[in-house]
C-alpha cells in the first residue's frame, strides 16, 4: 500500500455510496493513471438489469473511452469489493497494472480469496494486488446495505401477512 491508496479508496467509497442511494449494491471503482483520475463508476446491475454492469467493468469501459485505447497500462484500479471472475478477466485483458481493493469477497473473490486470477502466471498479463485497504469501511457499507435489505423484506412479508389476515376475516 502506498500513501495514495487510502485517498483513492475514499473516492471509490464515494462511488459506492452513489450506488447505495439508488438501491444498488454499494460497490464503487475508480481508475487512476499517473496520479490522475481516469474514470469512476458504481454498480448498476439492478438499475439496468444487466449482469455485466459491475463497477469495475463500467470504470474500465469509461477509462478506455477517455484514454482512446483498450490498453490501460500504468493504471491502478481501486474497488471497494474484491473483483469477481468476470471483472478479474476484464482487468487482465485491459492490462491494468495494479488493483487495490477494500473488502474481501468469500463467495466470489478472484483476487486472492477463492482464487487469484489477477496474478495467475499462465496469463500473458498479471496485475499487482493490494488487498484490505479500508477493508472495515468497505465491508461495513455492504453489511449495512444487506442488513437493511433483509429488514425491509421481512417487514414487507409481515405487512403482507397482516393484509391477508384482514382480508380473510372479512
Amino acid at each position: 500500500m502506498n500513501k495514495h491508496d487510502e485517498y483513492w479508496m475514499k473516492q471509490a467509497i464515494a462511488e459506492a455510496k452513489k450506488a447505495e442511494e439508488i438501491g444498488e449494491v454499494p460497490i464503487g471503482a475508480v481508475i487512476v493513471k499517473n496520479g490522475e483520475l481516469l474514470s469512476s463508476a458504481y454498480n448498476l446491475r439492478e438499475s439496468g438489469q444487466r449482469a455485466v454492469a459491475h463497477a469495475e467493468l463500467l470504470a474500465i469501459d469509461k477509462a478506455c473511452e477517455v484514454s482512446g485505447t483498450w490498453r490501460l497500462t500504468d493504471c491502478t484500479l481501486y474497488v471497494t469489493l474484491e473483483p469477481c471472475a468476470m471483472c478479474s478477466g476484464a482487468i487482465v485483458l485491459s492490462r491494468i497494472d495494479r488493483v487495490v481493493y477494500g473488502a474481501s469477497d468469500p463467495k466470489g473473490g478472484c483476487a486472492g480469496t477463492l482464487m487469484n486470477l489477477l496474478e495467475e502466471e499462465r496469463f500473458n498479463h498479471q496485475a499487482e494486488v493490494v488487498k484490505g485497504v479500508m477493508a472495515e469501511e468497505c465491508g461495513e457499507l455492504l453489511s449495512c446495505f444487506f442488513k437493511e435489505l433483509r429488514r425491509r423484506k421481512k417487514e414487507q412479508k409481515r405487512q403482507q401477512r397482516k393484509e391477508n389476515e384482514m382480508f380473510e376475516s372479512q
